[in-house]
């Protein structure tokens, strides 16, 4: 079970490297391929942070409810920015997306 959950935590990792990176190349760029590497990596962090909290759980680990579910809030907040930036984008939404992401790393780290 340790590799599928390092593998998880790896693959979790390289979404929130997405969501910045595609932030930082829209933000500098204007790329339009931007939108979709932001949306596909939110995916990607939404769907592994997920199985992380579900093999947590299963191992019996206190987790931190309020933690995550301030995680899954802002998660889902970028999902929606995301989507609409895709439809429409716009650099002041992939701003908003990006500074979610930092805050979301910021809630992993420091509470």
């Amino acid at each position: 079970m340790d590799i599928v959950y390092s593998a998880l935590v790896f693959l979790h990792l390289l979404g929130m490297a997405g969501i910045i990176g595609g932030f930082l190349m829209q933000l500098i760029t204007g790329n339009e391929k931007s939108p979709k590497v932001i949306l596909h990596s939110t995916l990607l962090q939404l769907l592994t942070g997920l199985l992380l909290v579900g093999i947590a759980e299963m191992d019996g680990g206190g987790l931190d409810h309020i933690k995550v579910g301030v995680k899954l809030v802002v998660a889902f907040a970028v999902a929606i920015i995301a989507t609409i930036n895709l439809r429409k984008p716009a650099t002041k939404l992939a701003l908003a997306a990006g500074v979610l992401a930092i805050l979301n790393v910021g809630v992993a780290v420091f509470w």
